[in-house]
């Protein structure tokens, strides 16, 4: 037998930019969403573009184009859609121009810098995945005064409570009185892990900025700005239509005379 026709209904849902491709499934379990006129509550299932979907009694329209922002969060500000303590969200400062967005990752309370955001579920998907490999830097002041050696056991990978941080490029830029700034780069992103991995080497982080996202950069974006990102630039950074993301494409080889 062949494969049923279509893609999964969770994948579809996130293509058309509802919900990430886990929440549209947690959707479908509460009976949110429908199919040619019947509840489903089950995701294993396969829908074409005929199919009639709505969720909360609202159609679901064509899938949009992939899209991306790059969005510069400041410190204050949670990184969900509602918090269960009351906190200010980036979703309650976002342009209310802004189609429904989600984010790619995280960046907790206190942190700022560089956040993405992107309308695709299957996107942000792709992104966050560690195979994707981008490598995140950050400029990040701690309180201390710390030489290279500092360093050496989060350069070469750390276990902190138990949980293994893979290695990080770190760089002493500056000391700064009782401070000093470094730039630090990962490729993961796990909870809190810059801070964590410092406090276990003593240091404390009192300032958090991430500049980079593999090849998106903040640049000179404001505070609270956001900006979209071309759609050629998203076609060609991500491999998207076709086009083949930078990181494979082959190198340029040297004639010979």
């Amino acid at each position: 037998m062949g494969s049923p026709e279509g893609d999964r209904i969770a994948k579809v849902l996130a293509r058309a930019g509802i919900a990430s491709r886990r929440e549209a499934e947690r959707m479908i379990e509460a009976g949110r969403v429908t199919v040619n006129g019947t509840k489903i509550d089950s995701s294993a299932l396969n829908v074409t573009s005929k199919a009639r979907i709505t969720v909360d009694g609202k159609p679901v329209g064509e899938p949009e184009p992939e899209r991306v922002w790059l969005y510069h969060k400041p410190t204050g500000l949670v990184t969900t859609n509602s918090d269960e303590k009351g906190r200010t969200t980036i979703f309650d400062k976002l342009p209310p121009e802004l189609p429904r967005v989600m984010t790619v990752g995280r960046l907790d309370l206190n942190s700022e810098g560089l956040l993405l955001l992107t309308n695709d579920g299957g996107l942000k998907r792709k992104l966050e995945l560690p195979a994707t490999g981008w490598l995140r830097r950050y400029r990040v002041r701690v309180n201390g005064r710390p030489t290279e050696d500092t360093f050496a056991p989060l350069r070469k990978g750390i276990v902190v409570e138990g949980e293994r941080f893979q290695p990080m490029e770190i760089a002493i830029d500056r000391q700064q009185g009782a401070n000093a700034w470094i730039t630090v780069g990962l490729r993961e992103g796990k909870n809190r892990e810059i801070r964590r991995a410092m406090e276990a080497i003593q240091l404390s982080v009192n300032r958090l900025i991430r500049v980079s996202y593999g090849p998106f950069q903040l640049g000179n974006l404001k505070v609270g700005a956001v900006e979209e990102l071309r759609r050629r630039v998203v076609r060609d950074q991500l491999g998207l239509d076709g086009a083949v993301p930078p990181e494979n494409r082959p190198k340029p080889t040297r004639r010979r005379n």
